[in-house]
């Protein structure tokens, strides 16, 4: 499915999010709180927004980003040329759940909108705290359906029936079904929080994001 919408995935993120997403990268990125010469591992890099991020706001830091869809990774890869940062921003295709990375090998870790397609997602996050040093971040931004609220019900029909729509015309995929359907499976944010508990993470914070459309999760290896 992701290797079929690729060439359109950054468009449809922009106008699915009212470009939005953009400042959610931002503050996932700042939520690492880098030092200079950082190593930092990008998990579902996808189409590498979040990897060009990261070096747009740390010149200085290396980025590897990890990703199941070649598709998606072929367009990431352009962009990546297409500015010049191929020496410092290696992509390949690998799975969250069994990463090929040694212990305590980087110095951050961040993943936006990929964890909930993560089939295992508590052997993922043992996997996070396994080759993030002492001390790192760990920064994960996911989207989740509002269940509080004024502005939840507007939120929900948001991703209920306006994502799915614009998917399916903006870009022939009728599987954005899938993207509204995930979204409403993932756990809310506390629970999904004691489950990276439960996976050798000490959770420093929660932030609801945009009326609690999109959480951003921090935490560092317990």
């Amino acid at each position: 499915m992701f290797d079929m919408i690729a060439p359109r995935y950054d468009l449809l993120n922009r106008l699915m999010s009212f470009g939005v997403d953009q400042r959610w990268r931002n503050k996932t990125v700042d939520a690492l709180e880098l030092q200079s010469g950082a190593r930092v591992l990008d998990l579902a890099t996808g189409t590498a927004d979040l990897a060009l991020k990261v070096l747009q706001r740390h010149p200085d830091t290396k980025v590897v980003g990890v990703d199941p869809s070649e598709g998606m990774l072929e367009v990431g890869r352009r962009k990546v040329a297409a500015k010049g940062l191929t020496r410092v921003c290696e992509l390949k295709v690998g799975d969250a759940q069994q990463l090929p990375f040694e212990d305590k090998s980087f110095d951050g870790l961040c993943m936006a909108f990929g964890i909930r397609n993560v089939p295992d997602r508590a052997r993922a996050l043992r996997e996070m705290a396994r080759v993030v040093k002492p001390g790192g971040r760990i920064a994960i931004l996911e989207l989740s359906e509002p269940r509080k609220g004024l502005l939840g019900p507007l939120a929900r029909f948001q991703i209920r029936t306006v994502v799915p729509f614009m998917g399916r015309l903006l870009s022939g995929a009728r599987e954005y079904r899938y993207l509204q359907q995930s979204i409403a499976d993932f756990p809310a944010p506390e629970v999904f929080a004691g489950l990276m508990r439960d996976s050798g993470l000490e959770v420093l914070r929660v932030t609801p994001l945009t009326f609690g459309v999109c959480t951003l999760y921090v935490a560092r290896p317990r």
